[in-house]
C-alpha cells in the first residue's frame, strides 16, 4: 500500500531520496485522517531545516496540522500548485510532493521507517 521507494516518519510524512536531493509529502494515512485538505502553507526556497523541525502546515476541514521535515536539508523547490489545488494531496498523496530538499545529512535516512514498518505503524 505504501510505496517501497520512499521512507516514512512516525509523523506520517514520506521522503524519496535520490542522490543528494529528496522529495517530501504526506502519506495516504495522513490525508485520510485529515479529510478534505483546503490549504497548505509551505516554506520558501532556500530555507533550511533540521530533522523533525516543522516546515509548514496543512489545513483540512477538520484541523490544522504541522508538517515535519523527515531529514535535515535546504529547500530547493516548493510545489506551488498546492497553493491553488491543495486537494491534490487527497487525490494523490504519494504523488503530490510538497517540498524538495538538498539533504545535508544522508545518514539520517537510517532513522526513518521503510514501507513495511510504516504499514505496521498505521494498522
Amino acid at each position: 500500500m505504501y510505496p517501497s521507494d520512499a521512507k516514512y516518519t512516525k509523523d506520517h510524512e514520506w521522503i524519496r531520496i535520490s542522490g543528494s536531493e529528496a522529495t517530501v509529502g504526506i502519506t495516504d494515512y495522513a490525508q485520510k485522517q485529515l479529510g478534505d485538505v483546503v490549504y497548505v502553507d509551505l516554506p520558501e526556497v532556500g530555507k533550511s531545516f533540521v530533522q523533525g523541525e516543522v516546515f509548514g502546515t496543512i489545513e483540512s476541514v477538520k484541523a490544522v496540522s504541522e508538517l515535519f521535515c523527515p531529514m535535515a536539508g535546504a529547500v530547493v523547490a516548493v510545489n506551488t500548485d498546492l497553493g491553488q489545488h491543495p486537494e491534490q494531496v487527497n487525490s494523490d498523496p504519494h504523488g503530490s510532493w510538497m517540498i524538495k530538499l538538498r539533504v545535508s545529512n544522508p545518514a539520517e535516512a537510517a532513522t526513518l521507517l521503510d514501507s513495511a514498518q510504516y504499514s505496521d505503524l498505521v494498522k
